[in-house]
């Protein structure tokens, strides 16, 4: 509908992908005896292609990968430091270390749920602890204006210094149960 526009998607989903690199440089120079996998996909609104196909044809093996955490969103980050976490019911885990690591403050908006309209779903498919950072939905929400001037690049980084706080406080510890969620 309308003329066609560049729809350079500052929020869905390059806030993402920026606190994933943010992350992996993080993990890169931490003294850690563990393997991460850092993957993009695509066509997730299309019905989780990429994330689906990876699930069902993976390149390692899926029951050496102990969770799964899916920042989808992640740009908009807004006075009230509102954070919605999906899928906190997916391992006995996650709900005491989200809220003993909560430094920031966030105001923590929780869903146990394992299955959403992002990519952390084909994992939960696959019996896989998962996690969804979210900022929220918002007017530019597939739209042209979703563009870099309304980002909030230093709630991404505190966003991505919890999720660090959180990886950091689990590679001790041994693989995590699965639990199914309603």
């Amino acid at each position: 509908t309308g003329e066609p526009a560049i729809h350079n998607g500052a929020d869905d989903n390059a806030s993402g992908i920026a606190v994933m690199l943010q992350l992996a440089e993080k993990l890169t120079s931490a003294a850690t005896s563990n393997n991460y996998l850092f993957i993009a996909f695509s066509g997730e609104e299309r019905g989780l292609w990429g994330s689906n196909y990876f699930t069902k044809e993976p390149t390692l093996k899926l029951d050496d990968v102990n969770y799964m955490i899916n920042m989808d969103m992640v740009g908009r980050l807004n006075a009230e430091k509102k954070l919605a976490i999906n899928g906190t019911g997916t391992s006995p885990t996650w709900k005491d270390a989200l809220e003993k690591l909560n430094d920031e403050k966030f105001d923590l908006v929780l869903s146990e749920s394992g299955v959403g309209p992002s990519d952390h779903t084909s994992f939960y498919l696959k019996d896989i602890p998962v996690l969804h950072f979210f900022t929220g939905q918002h007017d530019d929400y597939h739209k042209p204006s979703d563009d870099v001037e309304k980002v909030n690049f230093g709630g991404m980084e505190k966003i991505g210094n919890y999720i660090f706080s959180l990886i950091s406080n689990l590679d001790d510890d041994s693989k995590l149960k699965f639990t199914k969620t309603k």
